[in-house]
């Protein structure tokens, strides 16, 4: 397994923003990049060399890794765009992938940022402000309009997830209307305006299952560009443990023990948050009961 992703240290790709204006992507490995999914192999990403680059509709600078530049590329010609024994995958399955991966932590990374940044491009082709097209400047990091020549920044919208507990250290799983059959989860929800993180996660609990926290702990972020978001964990204690679910958003919860969960997992009752999110990482470390660190993406749920 791969060595767990540490999202506090620092990044394992230098973004270099100071080659930004001057660096030529065509001397740079692409990772490619459509509508979501990404072009892998069976042994990681399928890097595309400098001088085998496909035509492009997009390209942007990634940055550096491993002494190489890298830039990721939307191409006009997904299907042909393939490098030899290459296929793909969506970001999820990228994820997946790359928790068995000893590289992994870096190619979820590049991933990650690839799709974050090519999904930016395709709804922001034009302004805001007067409707007139945009055009990409520094290396992909920013759009100008042709007209008012208004600056366009890539945005992340804030999301914050939390693991709830009970006075038994029981853990709270929901299950959402838009999730898949027996998928069950941490509860989660976009920040709204005027709202802070901690402020988010009171009013979302309350809202979708009817109950107060306490003790809202911050626990660590994760990107997740679906579309363009960034999670933000906490761990909260319940000071109620009656339920009452919202019926839209979700459909069904649950207070599950340590001992439970996995029974539940081998029956097939119940399927745990994906392997590489960080829903999967919070419901881990609430299993290993510790207190220690966040897994990372070697270090997920079982089962899953």
């Amino acid at each position: 397994m791969s060595r767990p992703h540490d999202f506090a240290a620092p990044s394992l790709v230098d973004r270099a923003a100071h080659l930004r204006e001057t660096i030529d992507p065509a001397a740079c490995h692409a990772v490619i990049v459509h509508r979501g999914s990404v072009a892998v192999t069976d042994s990681g990403l399928a890097l595309v060399p400098p001088g085998a680059h496909p035509d492009a509709s997009s390209v942007v600078f990634l940055g550096t890794a491993h002494d190489q530049h890298l830039v990721t590329i939307v191409p006009d010609e997904p299907d042909s765009a393939l490098p030899s024994h290459a296929r793909w995958a969506p970001l999820r399955d990228v994820l997946m992938q790359a928790s068995a991966l000893e590289k992994g932590s870096l190619e979820a990374e590049l991933a990650t940022t690839a799709v974050a940044i090519t999904t930016w491009h395709d709804t922001h082709g034009h302004c805001p402000r007067c409707g007139s097209p945009t055009q990409p400047r520094q290396a992909g990091w920013t759009r100008q309009c042709a007209s008012c020549e208004r600056e366009l920044y890539p945005r992340t919208d804030p999301a914050m997830i939390v693991a709830i507990t009970d006075d038994q250290d029981r853990l709270l799983l929901a299950h959402g209307a838009r999730f898949s059959r027996r998928r069950y989860s941490v509860l989660a929800g976009f920040v709204e305006p005027g709202e802070s993180l901690e402020h988010a996660v009171h009013r979302e609990v309350r809202e979708e299952v009817g109950i107060g926290v306490t003790d809202v702990t911050y626990l660590g972020s994760q990107p997740w560009p679906f579309p363009g978001s960034v999670m933000t964990a906490f761990k909260a204690r319940a000071i109620e443990t009656e339920l009452h679910l919202d019926k839209e958003e979700i459909l069904d919860a649950r207070w599950v023990s340590r001992d439970e969960l996995p029974e539940l997992i081998e029956a097939g009752e119940l399927v745990p948050p994906p392997v590489g999110s960080i829903a999967s990482r919070m419901v881990a470390m609430w299993l290993r009961g510790d207190g220690g660190p966040m897994p990372g993406w070697g270090n997920d749920v079982s089962g899953t």
